[in-house]
């Protein structure tokens, strides 16, 4: 098969084990971004497996409808950039492995990590000390602070154990079912959303992007928070209401955030709002960006590929496309 991968940034894929699963394969590995639809039409005219490395690359209509050749795209985890529509009516196979149940401990040691930049103003720190000064500031002790995960979900409970392990109250939001577990897990859960955002001293969100979640955090949330709070975005940046996070930092409600995701990705912009504040402590989207993370997701990933070829696609996310004589 002619199989393309697209956005390998630091050409990683083929150094890892798993990448072996492919040796039989014809590959092409991109390691640049590159968002226009004539140029990625060239790249993919004759790619018969696209690879996606997360949302990187946005696949609609347009760029889909030249693509005569392909038959299946693999990847992993959610897939808001792609258009499942028209890979449908195309006859385009999307396998996708929602890795439920699957701890993502890249994603969560992160997460943790943002949280102590953030509360020690270690980045601002730093920079003062590189710039010929001393200290800056004071920060914050975590131990007896209310931690807040929004989402118990497989990333967000392994948060919730980093927090406990610090000395620190952890309280729950999420559907009924995953307070249940949090609360078996020896947990608190809230009384409501709004007691939540009152009372935490950090929130971290971890909950999936889709059409219910896409805003489920607004601006009246995020007034509710302490002025000395901090908020954690390590999931996805359409979780927050657009524009929100901005101007309630500005607003000083909550104090301080410490993100990973952002509205439009690639960041490369560095008039962007968020990357100029500085009680904001930003990382460029890499949650899942560790070695041991990628021979997970891309084991799971050529895994597909494997059983595609062998004519048993898995993990198909637009079941009735294999009618479609193409995606045979």
């Amino acid at each position: 098969m002619k199989i393309t991968i697209l956005d390998d940034y630091f050409n990683t894929l083929r150094t890892l084990a798993c990448f072996q699963k492919l040796k039989e394969h014809d590959v092409q590995v991109w390691n640049d971004h590159v968002r226009d639809v004539d140029k990625l039409a060239e790249r993919l005219r004759d790619t018969e497996v696209l690879v996606l490395i997360r949302e990187r690359t946005k696949i609609q209509a347009p760029l889909l409808e030249r693509l005569n050749k392909l038959k299946l795209i693999s990847q992993r985890s959610v897939y808001p950039h792609i258009d499942i529509e028209a890979c449908t009516r195309l006859g385009v196979i999307v396998s996708s492995s929602q890795h439920a149940g699957t701890p993502c401990y890249a994603a969560a040691e992160l997460t943790w990590g943002l949280i102590l930049a953030a509360v020690r103003q270690i980045p601002q720190q730093m920079a003062s000390l590189k710039a010929g000064n001393w200290q800056i500031g004071v920060g914050e002790t975590l131990r007896g602070k209310t931690l807040g995960i929004f989402g118990y979900g497989r990333i967000g409970s392994e948060v919730a154990s980093y927090g406990k392990s610090f000395g620190m109250k952890v309280l729950v939001w999420s559907n009924e079912a995953s307070r249940e577990r949090a609360r078996a897990d020896g947990y608190g859960s809230a009384s409501s959303k709004a007691t939540f955002f009152e009372e935490c001293d950090v929130i971290s969100l971890h909950l999936r992007l889709y059409s219910a979640t896409r805003g489920i955090v607004t601006a009246g949330d995020l007034a509710l928070m302490k002025p000395t709070a901090l908020i954690v975005n390590t999931s996805r940046a359409p979780l927050i209401e657009p524009g929100a996070l901005v101007r309630a930092l500005q607003i000083g409600r909550p104090g301080m955030a410490a993100v990973d995701v952002f509205e439009q990705e690639p960041v490369v912009d560095t008039s962007n709002a968020l990357l100029g504040m500085k009680n904001v402590v930003c990382t460029p989207h890499i949650g899942y960006v560790t070695r041991d993370e990628y021979e997970v997701q891309f084991a799971e990933i050529f895994d597909q590929i494997a059983a595609y070829c062998a004519g048993m696609p898995i993990n198909v996310v637009n079941p009735s496309v294999l009618d479609s004589p193409r995606s045979r």
